[in-house]
């Protein structure tokens, strides 16, 4: 997959992306990301990128032919082009794996108070929001984004199973996880973990995963059971999960 980053702030990209999983993805030519300074496509004199908007109102806005050029300059017409936005869709796992079949992402990352609409009509096939608030620009957001749909890539992580059991990719957040030594502190494994019977093992990491999202997302845990076809375990799990919340 290759990934542009339009930003006005092209060093805070190169560090985060350049380490850990996304540092190796480049370096094995599974994903390759360019990061674009809006600025140096500016034609004023003083490679100015932003204006007060028209009506009045606090705060400037990046004006629309830096991007614009920029756009045109990496040929990104026939791209999936995102902008960062605290007006988007809400980013979701979803969002990660459909985005991660696509061969090319573009990125724009507002600042100020946002990016000319304009830009917007012509080019953003997405908005997309990480969350209900408000930061000062959309490097953060970018990031997390790219990082999430590139793991989603075959060949970023090791094993399928890196991200197939993992919160959010089931419908249900992930059960607890342990490693050595068995016992620390007095802190022990649960022993089920430690049986080698795998039945169980996964029967024990269901029933944690539906009494995680019952407890922490009951918005999920609820979808989870209106919209999955649930085996007879699970039926067992959740009655007991729900009779165990009503009797408190």
């Amino acid at each position: 997959m290759k990934i542009d980053v339009l930003t006005l702030f092209p060093d805070m990209f190169r560090g985060t992306l350049g380490e850990s999983m996304i540092g190796r993805a480049q370096e094995n030519q599974i994903i390759d990301i360019q990061i674009i300074n809006i600025r140096d496509y500016a034609e004023n004199k003083h490679k100015q990128v932003d204006d007060y908007p028209y009506g009045g109102g606090a705060g400037m806005v990046m004006q629309p032919q830096p991007i614009f050029s920029a756009l045109e300059a990496i040929q990104a017409e026939h791209s999936r082009v995102i902008y960062m936005s605290p007006k988007g869709r809400t980013f979701n796992q979803n969002m990660a794996i459909e985005l991660s079949e696509e061969k090319r992402l573009v990125f724009i990352c507002g600042h100020y108070e946002g990016i000319d609409q304009r830009v917007i009509d012509s080019w953003v096939t997405d908005e997309i929001s990480i969350g209900d608030y408000v930061l000062t620009g959309g490097e953060l957001p970018a990031m997390v984004v790219i990082d999430a749909v590139a793991r989603m890539i075959p060949g970023v992580l090791g094993q399928k199973e890196s991200f197939t059991d993992e919160s959010f990719y089931g419908g249900l957040l992930e059960y607890p996880q342990y490693t050595r030594p068995s016992e620390f502190q007095g802190l022990c494994v649960p022993d089920v973990l430690l049986s080698g019977n795998h039945k169980k093992i996964n029967e024990w990491r269901k029933e944690e995963a539906l009494k995680a999202t019952l407890n922490n997302r009951p918005d999920l845990f609820e979808k989870y059971i209106l919209e999955k076809k649930l085996d007879k375990y699970e039926k067992k799990v959740i009655d007991k999960l729900l009779n165990d919340n009503i009797s408190k």
